[in-house]
């Protein structure tokens, strides 16, 4: 079964962050431009939140609102949540819906390594199970199942 670094690694993607200070609209171009939908937030080598398109889409009606000038600081989630590298998939999935967070950043020997998404790790899951099906239907043999229903209607 798969682990948290193991969907980490196939991923083969780094940490993508921004300063605690850039502005929204900063943080947007420079997701668009790494192609994601998350980003991390430093504060002085720290990471201190996680930003998202969902907390665009929550403050971008509210009144006063400028994504030229509003910090990222403001609107960023925070606490970061996080995982040991040796996490296994459904464990990732039981945290997903537990903690009602949608990221969380994967950690090993005291260093982060990277960061899943709920997407990410349904991904995987589901792989995961195709090949069990596919294995399970490699093992099992229907030869004694094909004629099983007319066996039954010989006896009746």
């Amino acid at each position: 079964m798969k682990t948290a670094e193991d969907i980490v690694n196939d991923k083969r993607r780094e940490i993508v962050c921004v300063d605690w200070d850039q502005t929204v609209l900063q943080t947007c171009r420079k997701m668009i431009e790494t192609k994601i939908g998350a980003i991390v937030v430093k504060k002085d080598d720290a990471f201190v939140g996680i930003w998202s398109e969902r907390d665009l889409l929550r403050n971008i009606c509210n009144e006063g609102f400028d994504p030229m000038t509003a910090r990222i600081f403001d609107y960023m989630s925070a606490p970061i949540h996080s995982a040991p590298h040796s996490t296994r998939i459904y464990k990732l999935e039981e945290m997903f819906l537990g903690l009602f967070v949608r990221h969380l950043l994967i950690e090993k020997e005291g260093e982060y390594i990277g960061m899943l998404s709920i997407g990410d790790v349904l991904r995987a899951s589901l792989l995961s199970k195709h090949r069990q099906f596919a294995e399970l239907n490699e093992f099992v043999s229907w030869d004694y199942y094909e004629n099983w229903r007319l066996g039954r209607d010989k006896k009746s």
